[in-house]
């Protein structure tokens, strides 16, 4: 049985970055049973209504600016999985969630920056699904639930955002500034009520975590959390598997449920 997994994707640089979360990334697939395909819900894709592309090759989206020449040269070049796309749509479906695929879109780099460090050779399918912010977090719990039936056929799922992502105080900060009082307050709640299954205290965070509205003020890079935990059934074991943080406010940590 394949665990789900959430990871902090960070800065579109940490392909280009020597960075802990980098180090990881990289050893990542040896700790891991080899998928047959991977699904990936991003924060980088945000739809009114669930979706999943459909591809015979992904196309690499830079989904940012103002990044050095050699980001954008880069490439993953994964398959996609149609067959797979319309399994997911009838999971999403059989429980009770629109769900509609996209013939064009490619992957963005919520997908393929992690990915690329973690499965260079690009040769595992991989599908992307969309989180739709303003449904907030149970949906999301909802919406991973439909896919846990995948892990059983040896599909890796992916929630792919950010532990922290107050992006506002970013600017001016080096990449091994020390981490806010908040940062770690915030991160020490949610690692408790993961490793403890508080279910109901994780929907909602947004009212019990100590500075929920600062380390998140929008929603969509911890969404992908929510996917990753309802991937892994009832009864789900948070194993974290990786902390660091860049930048002093961007936490960059990774749990494995099972």
């Amino acid at each position: 049985m394949m665990p789900s997994i959430f990871l902090s994707h960070g800065s579109p640089m940490l392909p280009l970055t020597d960075a802990p979360a980098r180090d990881f990334l990289v050893g990542l697939a040896a700790s891991l049973p080899h998928p047959t395909a991977i699904v990936v819900a991003s924060a980088h894709w945000e739809t009114a209504h669930p979706e999943v592309n459909a591809v015979v090759q992904n196309d690499t989206i830079h989904d940012f600016s103002g990044f050095p020449p050699a980001l954008y040269q880069m490439r993953y070049p994964a398959p996609g999985d149609a067959a797979l796309a319309g399994r997911i749509q009838n999971l999403l479906q059989t429980a009770g969630l629109t769900c509609a695929i996209d013939r064009v879109r490619g992957l963005d780099h919520g997908a393929w920056c992690p990915l690329m460090l973690a499965y260079p050779a690009a040769d595992i399918p991989v599908l992307q699904v969309s989180v739709q912010t303003h449904l907030g977090t149970a949906h999301h719990v909802h919406l991973g639930a439909a896919l846990a039936p995948l892990r059983a056929e040896g599909v890796l799922v992916i929630g792919s955002g950010s532990w922290t992502h107050d992006l506002r105080r970013f600017r001016g900060q080096a990449i091994d500034a020390p981490e806010p009082p908040d940062v770690i307050a915030f991160s020490a709640w949610m690692d408790r009520a993961l490793v403890e299954n508080r279910l109901d205290d994780l929907i909602d965070y947004r009212r019990l975590a100590p500075h929920a509205a600062a380390e998140h003020p929008t929603e969509e890079h911890l969404l992908p959390l929510y996917v990753a935990l309802g991937a892994a059934g009832v009864t789900p074991k948070a194993t974290r598997i990786h902390t660091s943080a860049s930048y002093g406010i961007l936490r960059m940590d990774a749990y494995s449920f099972a």
